[in-house]
């Protein structure tokens, strides 16, 4: 199992899609919500909006920010799970591969401290690393350490 995980984390083909999912769509997202909730978009339909959010405070906004973080995630897995189980009525080639057949569940590979959106957004996700983190504490906890001794 540990050599398909570095496989797959060395296939320059998956992660070249990985890198363009998360940059084109996540990144871009948050970097326009950074220009709303800092009021220096200039596109004429922006300005209303920016008034809105004008009066929130910081609280406010990082509420904001982690409502379009989590729904950003949600879309992005939907997608990716709708294109992995399309059964390849939907293909998305990279470099003339098609990348649902590159990965065990293509859904999957933007979660975790080693997905995509931890490994290639300029905004890493908080949560996806607190959440490894708290999976393999919990995987410690129940089977052990590799050192320990078998009962």
């Amino acid at each position: 199992m540990l050599g398909h995980i570095r496989t797959k984390y060395m296939n320059t083909t998956l992660n070249k899609f990985g890198e363009f999912i998360v940059q084109t769509l996540r990144d871009r997202m948050f970097d326009d919500l950074e220009r709303y909730l800092s009021g220096s978009s200039k596109a004429p339909a922006a300005q209303k909006l920016q008034g809105q959010l004008s009066g929130f405070t910081d609280e406010q906004k990082q509420v904001l920010r982690d409502l379009v973080e989590e729904l950003t995630t949600i879309g992005m897995h939907d997608l990716l799970f709708a294109v992995s189980d399309s059964g390849g009525e939907v293909r998305i080639l990279v470099d003339g591969q098609d990348v649902a057949k590159l990965s065990d569940g293509l859904h999957g590979e933007i979660f975790g401290d080693e997905g995509w959106i931890v490994r290639f957004s300029k905004y890493p996700s908080q949560v996806q690393i607190e959440e490894s983190e708290w999976a393999r504490k919990v995987i410690a906890e129940k089977f052990g350490k590799k050192d320990d001794p078998v009962a």
